[in-house]
């Protein structure tokens, strides 16, 4: 267990989230339970979210931090100053293939550079970034913030662009693609949705034939 870490998770679930998710906002939280679910066995875990979804994190064994609804920068800002003093990650919070062994194996690389990041598959993205003095954080994350992390001063990681920790999800075409992979809670919500979506086609089939036969 890396135990010198406190890893910061901004998991807001916006509604412009949720809308890149296909408007289902059980599978977004679905998608930062898992994340968090992995970061937990490696360090001290501080989720960042609104307070509705608060109870889900704590329940894994998370602290959490009532999102202070003025931004992605903000809500990790507020993660890191209660992060105190000692090493602090900051990883996105949409990772639903993440593992504990890819993280831990990021962190014990960061260990060794005061400021790193890891870009996301795309390699325009960021999905983490590290600092040994929490202070010395610049978070830049947003559109282009590989290119602005590196600009901060922080070194990227040379992580397989295959890891869960690259394959952060923006649309419903991400979770496809790491189909097999997913975390326990996506996959089931995820086959949830899919089911529903059998039983509507099934009926509006029925109605057609129906109507037809009439």
């Amino acid at each position: 267990m890396t135990d010198t870490w406190t890893i910061v998770i901004p998991a807001k679930g916006t509604a412009a989230a949720k809308s890149r998710l296909g408007g289902n906002p059980g599978l977004a939280q679905a998608i930062a339970l898992d994340t968090v679910a992995a970061a937990l066995p490696v360090g001290r875990v501080i989720v960042v979210t609104s307070a509705a979804a608060a109870a889900g994190f704590r329940a894994l064994g998370a602290e959490t931090l009532q999102d202070p609804g003025r931004g992605l920068s903000a809500a990790v800002l507020q993660g890191i100053e209660a992060a105190g003093t000692g090493r602090v990650a900051v990883l996105q919070g949409d990772l639903p293939a993440l593992t504990s062994i890819e993280l831990e194996s990021a962190l014990w690389l960061a260990s060794a550079t005061e400021l790193t990041f890891v870009a996301d598959a795309a390699g325009t993205g960021t999905t983490l970034i590290t600092a040994l003095d929490p202070k010395r954080h610049r978070p830049m994350f947003g559109e282009g913030s590989r290119a602005a992390h590196a600009a901060a001063g922080y070194v990227e990681l040379s992580i397989d662009k295959t890891s869960g920790l690259r394959s952060d999800v923006d649309i419903r075409a991400d979770l496809e693609r790491l189909e097999g992979r997913l975390g326990r809670r996506t996959a089931e919500v995820l086959a949830t949705i899919r089911q529903s979506a059998r039983r509507r086609y099934s009926l509006e089939n029925s109605r057609l034939f129906l109507t037809g036969s009439g």
